[in-house]
């Protein structure tokens, strides 16, 4: 039996040997589309942040794809043609929006007119934005696809412990999934929601029918990263790109005035301890299921550009 095992074991090495020799690296099909999802981008720290460590994330996880969460970009509330612009010079791909998605009513245009960002799909259908994005990732000699492979980016809201006029979550995304063109089509669920359960239970209910649910909108990072048993990559949050000096992105001295004394104070965006935190997930491109996921945690330092230039 060990020479069995021996002979299949020196076959398999021999196979590999023979299919580098006659098919180099860069010409083997590659199996799998690597995509990175960023937390919460709070004020301008979280925009600069992103831009300072972007080249890091590029090199490190070599992604496919990045999007990011940038409802909390302007001021903590929001999003602004100035800055959607700034986060896509920065390298981000695309961009998905939560509550706060019409706090700032200029991004209604962009929202209108360009394809690369998203509301959320269970607001109303009068509600600007589209419900869902396709994604597409065209052959480069980095990738070496043959061709361009799509991914769809959907957001929905949680609806426990929110006042916001949501509709149903679950409901959403089922519809959502019979709206999308493709027949088996590789699918990132971004749960926007404060529950922890509730998101849980959107993992589970998607479980081998997305690639990935990745939750959002507490600005705290999770450390339950992992695939679910029929292949989702879940993790219940992803955290916030912002300073973490502070009570979720906030002046923790503002709050603190607030929370000690019940009277109203400024809850300005504050500066110290600026990072980026993320989810890293890849997926086989044959059956769709995630392979590995990773959390992605990075320090920026506020000392150099383009903080420095601010």
């Amino acid at each position: 039996m060990k020479w069995r095992v021996h002979l299949r074991v020196t076959l398999n090495r021999t196979l590999r040997g023979h299919l580098a020799y006659w098919w180099p690296p860069c010409y083997l099909p590659l199996m799998a589309i690597r995509l990175v999802m960023l937390g919460d981008v709070v004020g301008m720290p979280g925009v600069l942040a992103i831009d300072q460590v972007m080249a890091q994330i590029r090199d490190r996880w070599q992604p496919d794809l990045v999007i990011a969460n940038a409802e909390n970009a302007h001021q903590g509330s929001g999003l602004t043609p100035v800055l959607y612009k700034q986060l896509m010079d920065a390298g981000v791909d695309a961009m998905t929006l939560g509550d706060h998605v019409y706090k700032k009513m200029q991004i209604a245009n962009v929202l209108k007119t360009t394809s690369n960002i998203i509301r959320p799909a269970n607001l109303s259908r009068q509600a600007v934005g589209s419900q869902w994005m396709r994604l597409s990732i065209k052959p480069t000699s980095g990738n070496h696809h043959d061709t361009p492979i799509d991914v769809y980016v959907m957001t929905v809201l949680g609806r426990i412990f929110s006042n916001f006029p949501a509709d149903d979550p679950f409901e959403a995304v089922e519809t959502v999934l019979g709206q999308l063109p493709d027949l088996h089509p590789i699918v990132l669920v971004e749960v926007h929601a404060e529950a922890t359960s509730e998101k849980k239970a959107m993992g589970y209910f998607l479980d081998g029918r997305v690639s990935a649910v990745v939750g959002t909108h507490t600005h705290v990072a999770t450390a339950d990263a992992c695939i679910l048993a029929q292949g989702t990559a879940y993790i219940t949050d992803i955290g916030m790109c912002g300073p973490h000096e502070s009570v979720l992105g906030r002046r923790a001295d503002r709050v603190l005035t607030h929370m000690t004394t019940a009277m109203p104070a400024p809850f300005d965006v504050a500066e110290g301890d600026p990072r980026v935190n993320g989810v890293f997930i890849e997926i086989d491109t044959d059956n769709r299921r995630a392979q590995r996921v990773e959390r992605i945690e990075l320090a920026a330092d506020p000392h150099k550009p383009p903080f420095a230039n601010n």
